[in-house]
């Protein structure tokens, strides 16, 4: 009889051994999962981001955008020897590093065509083959538009390399409707910064935006029906004198921009912020209705980005990131799971800027 009940406890033990065993893993992801919350590369308080990951290690590396099968990114940077940007694409875990721009000139704003067989991105070379000179800082932290920039197309290597706009002034900032059928951009041809659309071989460039003021670094909406953007709006007498005497020499200050959308056709133009401060980079949500962007809108000093996410009418605004230098250029995967971004966060020299993926948690 005891021989009897010491096997039914082993069998019983035995039975609590494998339940116990199913239910560790369990406990274990759970662990990682809150680990990876509170990684090397994350903050206090960036709930929505996970899994941090670093995929660049060293110089100015920004705008990094997704490829069309979201495999690789190309992004722009100054490193090693390189004097000014230039173009490059890595895979998605942060290799196969490589430079497709043609390192001549400046360059900026790349992004995949769809198939991932053709890029494109602006460039001065045509103009001059050494990097242009910096903004005149006597008139404080301005951007330079520079005349010498175009939009160029071209294989996903650098090859091929075809020029796509030769209008007089700026033209660059240019982005990829995700449907495929459209690029939109900036120019300076009308003699203001102003937000164009044309078609992927170069044809049919339209017109959108026609108030005074900078607008820019637009993108379209994941169906293609909207586009995103940062604009400035001067309007007192005082800030419009400043904007004519910069504008006039293709200078831009770029303190006070505002988050806006529209239309894909330039239709409906909407306001979303109204801070007073520099919003930047807005990309849209895979859902369409909301808006991450960078903005320095909670700095005392104002220089200190972060990301914020908001609603498309202006309501719900939410701080994502916490780092006390610089975080910008978001790019959101199509599912909504994955965010791609640009921060100075531990880095090894200052003012150094890496690309990082981080997992999105809702």
């Amino acid at each position: 009889m005891k021989s009897l009940m010491l096997s039914k406890k082993f069998k019983r033990l035995t039975f609590l051994i494998i339940i116990f065993s199913i239910v560790i893993p369990t406990s274990f992801n759970y662990s990682f999962s809150e680990s990876a919350l509170n990684g090397p590369f994350h903050i206090k308080g960036e709930k929505h981001l996970r899994n941090i990951k670093m995929l660049t290690d060293g110089g100015e590396n920004a705008e990094a955008y997704l490829s069309f099968n979201e495999k690789k990114l190309i992004y722009q940077a100054t490193t090693s020897d390189l004097k000014c940007d230039q173009i490059f694409t890595m895979n998605l875990n942060g290799k196969g590093k490589k430079m497709v721009s043609t390192g001549k000139g400046k360059t900026t704003c790349a992004y995949f065509l769809p198939g991932d067989a053709k890029i494109l991105y602006a460039s001065t070379h045509v103009v001059d083959s050494n990097c242009p000179p910096p903004p005149d800082r006597s008139k404080g932290y301005v951007w330079k538009l520079y005349n010498s920039f175009d939009i160029f197309l071209a294989n996903a290597d650098g090859s091929n390399l075809k020029r796509l706009t030769d209008a007089p002034g700026y033209d660059a900032e240019a982005t990829v409707s995700p449907t495929g059928n459209k690029i939109v951009f900036t120019s300076m041809r009308d003699n203001d910064p102003e937000i164009y659309t044309m078609n992927l071989d170069g044809s049919n460039q339209r017109r959108l935006t026609f108030l005074k003021g900078y607008d820019g670094g637009a993108f379209f909406s994941f169906d293609g029906s909207k586009i995103v953007f940062r604009s400035s709006r001067p309007k007192t007498e005082k800030e419009l004198k400043d904007y004519d005497d910069l504008v006039k020499n293709s200078l831009f200050r770029p303190t006070a921009l505002e988050i806006y959308f529209m239309d894909a056709d330039g239709k409906n133009i909407k306001q979303v912020t109204d801070f007073g401060r520099a919003s930047f980079a807005p990309f849209f949500h895979p859902d369409g209705k909301r808006i991450i962007f960078s903005s320095n809108v909670k700095s005392k000093k104002g220089r200190n980005f972060d990301l914020y996410i908001i609603n498309i009418d202006g309501t719900g605004l939410e701080q994502i990131t916490f780092n006390e230098s610089f975080d910008g250029f978001p790019m959101f995967t199509r599912d909504g799971r994955h965010l791609v971004f640009a921060s100075n966060r531990f880095n090894n020299k200052k003012r150094e800027t890496n690309v990082f993926t981080a997992e999105w948690v809702e």
